[in-house]
């Protein structure tokens, strides 16, 4: 039998369900805007350094948790397509204790944390100062923050794309809001940013599980199914293989932008304007990978092996068309695009000698952005773990060997990179496909 919550299957159910998502990505850029601009007016170089040196730390740390999302997604989907609402309501709370744990535990682990980032970081000691006054406030949202992660996943995997916009939106607008208030308003400076970026996580947190409770109605906890051991092994399983999956990925991009800054600071520079369009694209492409999610995830609760087959290949079909528009615009504008950026004339240059490569990138990564969707959805971690290490090898060979070629070569393996984790899903997915759906691979 096949669930009655089970979405249907369509182009326009992709699109409904990826276009709020790339629309809440989108909105993520204006934050780091505003938050700039607030900081920049008051005229102090080194505040505006704190900003985005603290930025950093916090981007790493809590992207390194981004697994509660994905995973939250991918087990509630699976839920909601069994149709069984006991099991989506323990998987809930049981990432919501693991969100609160882990948010407790970064600030238990505060001081050591701010050691180890500010020492790597290696910024002057007035900028340092700000950026420790700055993080040593907003280390306290990270609670909130993960259990916002927590909250979008679970909208996710429910198909509610449009209720993850709307809360989205609402801690980036209340964060600009506050952030004017306390720092413009009230003279607070640094710290005032730090408040206004923990009163939004906060305010988007109480609305987001507000919104949860609407949605689940009013319901007593099973704390036997909630310890249930299957379950809770299954999700720290998740949770595990997509954290490792994506510290290598933050791997891999560190490593490219430090071996860009052996190169100059030119070469440096123009790599960090040009992976911009890189990651504009991966606005786009992320949505229809939440699609990817919530559909795949769904089809596997339903034990609907045709859905499932139909989800992967429309996602495809838009991931492919999206991120083929998207590098004929970049080709086509790219040098203004980088005029826009930067007014530094060797900076220009630089970057529109390699625009090329950067062009090609949504190419080469619209199949790894799309398979992650899928993977996530039907809970393969465990595969999608080792074939991101896999190709994390592949990419760091590829750049050995092309190491003679500068900067082309670092491109090139980093387009090599993308292209194995694409390619390499896409092979393992006929199989796990098959072990998933084994009567409907038997009837293929």
């Amino acid at each position: 039998m096949t669930s009655p919550n089970r979405v249907a299957v369509t182009h326009a159910a992709v699109i409904r369900l990826a276009l709020p998502m790339t629309l809440a990505h989108m909105s993520t850029p204006l934050l780091g805007f505003a938050d700039a601009a607030v900081i920049g007016r008051l005229g102090e170089p080194a505040l505006l350094g704190a900003i985005a040196a603290a930025a950093v730390i916090f981007d790493f740390v809590f992207w390194g948790l981004g697994f509660l999302r994905m995973g939250t997604a991918g087990l509630t989907a699976q839920a909601v397509g069994a149709g069984d609402l006991a099991a989506e309501r323990a998987t809930l709370l049981r990432a919501l204790l693991l969100a609160l744990g882990l948010g407790t535990l970064l600030i238990a682990l505060q001081r050591p944390i701010a050691s180890v980032a500010f020492a790597a970081l290696g910024a002057t000691p007035a900028v340092t100062a700000a950026a420790r006054s700055y993080y040593d406030i907003r280390i306290w949202s990270a609670p909130f923050a993960l259990t916002n992660y927590v909250v979008l996943g679970a909208v996710i995997g429910r198909g509610r794309t449009d209720l993850g916009l709307v809360l989205q939106v609402l801690i980036n607008l209340s964060n600009i809001a506050l952030n004017v208030a306390l720092v413009a308003g009230a003279g607070l400076g640094v710290r005032g940013s730090a408040v206004g970026t923990l009163l939004a996580e906060g305010v988007g947190a109480a609305v987001g599980l507000a919104v949860l409770a609407r949605l689940h109605g009013r319901f007593a906890v099973d704390w036997a199914a909630l310890r249930d051991r299957a379950a809770l092994s299954r999700m720290l399983g998740v949770n595990r293989d997509i954290m490792i999956r994506s510290a290598a990925l933050i791997f891999a991009f560190a490593f490219f932008t430090a071996q860009g800054a052996r190169g100059g600071d030119v070469v440096l520079a123009a790599n960090a304007v040009l992976m911009n369009l890189f990651l504009i694209s991966a606005y786009f492409l992320d949505g229809f990978a939440t699609a990817a999610e919530q559909m795949c995830g769904q089809s596997v609760g339903a034990g609907d092996g045709a859905g499932f087959r139909r989800a992967v290949g429309i996602t495809a079909l838009w991931c492919a068309a999206f991120s083929g528009a998207v590098t004929l615009i970049a080709f086509a504008g790219g040098g203004l695009f980088i005029d826009v950026v930067t007014t530094s004339p060797a900076v220009r240059e630089a970057a529109r000698l390699f625009l090329p490569f950067a062009a090609l990138t949504p190419l080469c990564g619209a199949m790894a952005f799309e398979f992650d969707g899928v993977f996530v959805g039907a809970t393969w971690t465990r595969d999608m773990r080792n074939l991101m290490l896999l190709s994390l090898g592949l990419y760091l060979a590829l750049f050995a060997a092309l190491r003679p070629l500068g900067n082309a070569g670092l491109w090139t393996a980093l387009l090599g990179f993308l292209l194995a984790r694409g390619l390499l899903q896409g092979w393992r997915y006929r199989a796990l496909a098959g072990s998933t759906f084994p009567r409907a691979a038997a009837a293929r």
